[in-house]
């Protein structure tokens, strides 16, 4: 092997990154709590970061119920779509929907993770969470963007109920390395070139696995199980910036 080079020849179980861990223990610290302390925690971070992906398999580890809002639902969709993660069936009434939700927090013990939450932030919408989270007493950990901290400041009756607020971090070499062994299974890729993909990626996870397919892809078409800062300089990254606009078009 190459000096200097990361051998990735297996694929392999692969470790957490980062930020699924720390979503972890974050809902392990809230679940864990004291009983007179309150129930709600925010896990926010820039978009690219795996918040996502922390929610998704945190929610298989933990049994947590999860739902990952859309910018079209209004707040009966809302409340219903978190009953059918529970599988249970939808009452005729927003009240009798939370009521619900409530009942079955309360019921199981179980966390509920509500992503992109930014889109629940705002009038009206706020309310249920704090209803659910009242009449439950539960954990509701909501995940969003990084000012989605900022923007329930409007609300203080939500606020002032969280009991921890956790930042995402950007991914380092030892994450881009973990992912190289999951998408890039049989290539050697030397250490130089993996720094170079956590610089053009911005430390965004998203972005990361996204380049390292291109280098899959360019190992695939040209019959290489090494890449070297040499063959990297072949290979097209993408950063992220919109390309510039064509001339003469």
């Amino acid at each position: 092997m190459m000096d200097g080079a990361v051998n990735i020849n297996t694929a392999g179980s692969v470790a957490p990154l980062r930020n699924v861990l720390l979503l972890n223990a974050l809902i392990a610290r809230v679940q864990n709590r004291d009983f007179d302390l309150p129930g709600l925690a925010c896990f926010f971070g820039p978009s690219g970061y795996g918040k996502t992906k922390a929610a998704t398999w945190n929610a298989q580890e933990t049994r947590a119920y999860w739902v990952e809002v859309k910018s079209t639902w209004s707040r009966k969709k809302f409340a219903e779509m978190i009953l059918r993660s529970m599988g249970i069936t939808p009452g005729r009434t927003i009240g009798d929907m939370v009521e619900q939700i409530g009942d079955q927090l309360s019921k199981s013990g179980r966390p509920l993770l509500i992503d992109e939450a930014d889109l629940v932030a705002k009038d009206g919408m706020i309310g249920i969470i704090r209803d659910i989270y009242e009449s439950s007493q539960g954990t509701v950990i909501l995940i969003g963007e990084e000012n989605l901290p900022q923007t329930l400041r409007r609300w203080e009756r939500v606020h002032n109920r969280m009991l921890d607020w956790v930042a995402a971090q950007p991914a380092d070499l030892r994450e881009v390395d973990l992912l190289a062994r999951m998408k890039c299974p049989g290539l050697e890729i030397e250490r130089e070139v993996m720094q170079h993909v956590l610089e053009v990626s911005q430390a965004r996870a998203r972005r990361i696995v996204v380049n390292l397919r291109q280098i899959a892809e360019w190992a695939l078409t040209n019959n290489t199980t090494v890449i070297t800062p040499v063959e990297a300089k072949k290979i097209t990254f993408f950063s992220g910036e919109a390309p510039s606009p064509r001339r003469g078009v």
